[in-house]
């Protein structure tokens, strides 16, 4: 399941964020992957352990606690702390699918990537190109979103970047290990889980929404991984 994340952050902090990555110091991207990926990707990145980026992945993963849409599709338990990545004069990103597992920097964790995140921290217009292409079961998708804005999906999706060709594209992206493995069932969860939403704020709370409610947490406490 693909889902657009409209607003996790506000103008206000996009800006900030802008500004503090405007000063920090930038490197070869091809430093945070494989041999296979590193023939196909072009960009710059901030370090891993850069202070600055640290930072300002807290600030991210504090505004993403607060939307309960993510929360709902992606049901996280841990998350790879975001990184940033920076594309212009061409840069591009070649087809491939993220490594299955990934290491949290400074600590012993090992955490399975289930979900992919791309957070848009500039404006479709401020640049040409650099669309996110994801290849799913159900065709193609271009993603090229609004600042402030996330795209989730599931890891295991072939996906590229295109080519920057104007101006230049900056992102955070991350990954998430969810609660449910199976991106199947966290998709019907997460169906489930709007269904009672709407209803609730339809007709308030029922004995169908009660009943309703009950089986998700069940179908949840089923296939719960923690």
């Amino acid at each position: 399941m693909m889902l657009h994340v409209p607003g996790v952050l506000t103008p206000e902090q996009v800006r900030d964020i802008r500004a503090a990555l405007a000063a920090a110091e930038w490197v070869d991207g091809r430093e945070t992957v494989g041999p296979q990926g590193a023939r196909v990707k072009q960009n710059r990145q901030l370090p891993e352990l850069s202070p600055v980026g640290r930072e300002l992945g807290q600030s991210i993963l504090a505004a993403l606690a607060k939307s309960p849409l993510f929360f709902s599709a992606a049901l996280p338990l841990r998350f790879v702390p975001p990184l940033f990545n920076r594309y212009e004069g061409g840069e591009n990103y070649g087809l491939h699918i993220d490594g299955a597992v990934r290491s949290v920097p400074v600590s012993n964790i090992q955490l399975r990537t289930d979900l992919s995140c791309t957070l848009f921290l500039c404006e479709p217009e401020d640049y040409d190109g650099g669309d996110l292409e994801v290849v799913d079961t159900y065709g193609t998708h271009e993603v090229k979103l609004p600042a402030g804005d996330l795209i989730l999906y599931p890891s295991s999706s072939l996906h590229r970047v295109h080519p920057v060709t104007r101006g230049a594209r900056v992102c955070s992206f991350f990954w998430v290990q969810s609660m449910v493995r199976d991106d199947r069932r966290r998709e019907m969860l997460f169906e489930l889980d709007q269904s009672i939403q709407k209803l609730r704020a339809r007709v308030g709370d029922c004995e169908e929404t009660v009943s309703l409610t009950g089986h998700y947490h069940n179908l949840l406490r089923m296939w719960t991984e923690v």
